[in-house]
């Protein structure tokens, strides 16, 4: 028997995590999205952990393109290296993706509109009826109506594919300078073994993404690998860097997830697996509300005791990088060589939790 209603607003992989969830949880779940075709135009990259991805139960088998096993850090000239024996990450085609998370809602129970831009007026009669989940990306419609705040660092990424024969497609390569691309970093990820997707990422405050991209483009080493290729695709794309100031109003039932709340690591600006498991949390918390158990605040607190000390840790981390000269970087990754943290990062790394990193560090130290 179905029971409760909720509304999902914004189609993209939480917000259809969130409605798989509530569907299994017996709920009356409905999810609307603005685009008539879902996973299109795709503008975010699709790199995530093997282990991050096994926590939001999607089969996503079908939608690999290809496997990492580490990662290449550039900055100041020097080269850090971090390799495992065995795969840490997937590239997945984020279109697919998009559409497996839709059927396993619909399987679940859920019914899912495209197409369907809400007004003012909408949104106050379903969160008046039920509850409202807001998860329609960083500049959230659902967060701005209800007034919970703004997310206060915001990155702008400009990326294309190309169809070349990529040089290596085990291994991502990220490129540290705080001059040209301060706030996140430039990227080389070998989507397939012949498509490589080149992308910049720039604080908002610190220049524009497609100015920082062409100018990526023109250095000796991208040109190399390139050539005159032609991109394939491209395109832009806004990504939170922080939570934002709220994410839940318990008064008026209404939550956001995923990048309408800022749930994006600052390191690198991958929001699935975050949000993801924030959505699944909130599914949970919105059962045990209609069940009279919990309150939809628990959400919040619920979220930043699990990942509150991993999301101070990524935004330290970007704040380093971002801060640090192209030669202090260098420096710095080659004392990181020479003390064997690539060794250790290759074999006890984690992509989405520093904090295990940490705990890893504490009782086997770097030199094993």
């Amino acid at each position: 028997m179905m029971r409760g209603n909720v509304v999902v607003i914004g189609a993209g992989t939480a917000g259809l995590i969130a409605a798989k969830r509530l569907g299994s949880h017996g709920i009356n779940t409905v999810v609307y999205d603005q685009k008539k075709i879902l996973g299109q135009p795709v503008r975010a990259s699709g790199i995530l952990s093997i282990t991050g991805l096994s926590t939001l139960g999607i089969d996503y088998s079908s939608c690999i393109t290809n496997t990492l096993y580490g990662a290449n850090l550039h900055a100041g000239g020097k080269v850090m290296k971090i390799t495992s024996k065995e795969p840490v990450a997937h590239i997945l085609d984020r279109k697919k993706l998009n559409w497996r998370c839709r059927d396993e809602a619909v399987g679940a129970g859920a019914l899912v509109i495209t197409g369907k831009r809400m007004a003012s007026k909408d949104l106050d009669a379903m969160s008046s009826e039920g509850v409202l989940i807001g998860a329609d990306g960083a500049v959230s419609t659902v967060a701005r109506h209800f007034g919970l705040g703004e997310i206060k660092s915001i990155a702008l990424t400009y990326k294309a594919d190309f169809n070349i024969n990529v040089p290596d497609r085990r291994m991502v390569d990220l490129f540290f300078d705080r001059g040209r691309y301060r706030g996140l970093f430039a990227w080389l990820a070998p989507n397939a073994e012949d498509i490589l997707e080149v992308g910049v990422g720039i604080d908002s405050k610190h220049g524009n993404a497609k100015n920082a991209f062409e100018h990526f483009m023109k250095t000796e080493e991208i040109h190399n690998i390139v050539g005159d290729a032609k991109p394939v695709s491209e395109g832009a794309s806004i990504i939170p860097m922080r939570l934002r100031e709220r994410i839940v109003d318990e008064e008026r039932r209404v939550m956001l997830m995923g990048d309408a709340a800022g749930q994006v690591k600052p390191t690198t600006g991958g929001g699935i697996i975050f949000g993801g498991n924030a959505a699944i949390m909130a599914a949970d918390i919105i059962k045990g509300y209609f069940d009279g158990t919990a309150r939809l605040a628990d959400y919040e607190a619920a979220f930043k005791k699990k990942y509150g000390l991993d999301m101070k840790l990524h935004t330290l981390a970007n704040r380093i990088y971002s801060s640090s000269s192209p030669k202090s970087m260098g420096t710095m990754l080659r004392v990181m060589n020479a003390l064997g943290a690539d060794s250790f990062l290759g074999s006890y790394g984690d992509m989405d939790r520093p904090s295990l990193i940490l705990k890893r560090l504490f009782f086997r130290g770097l030199d094993r």
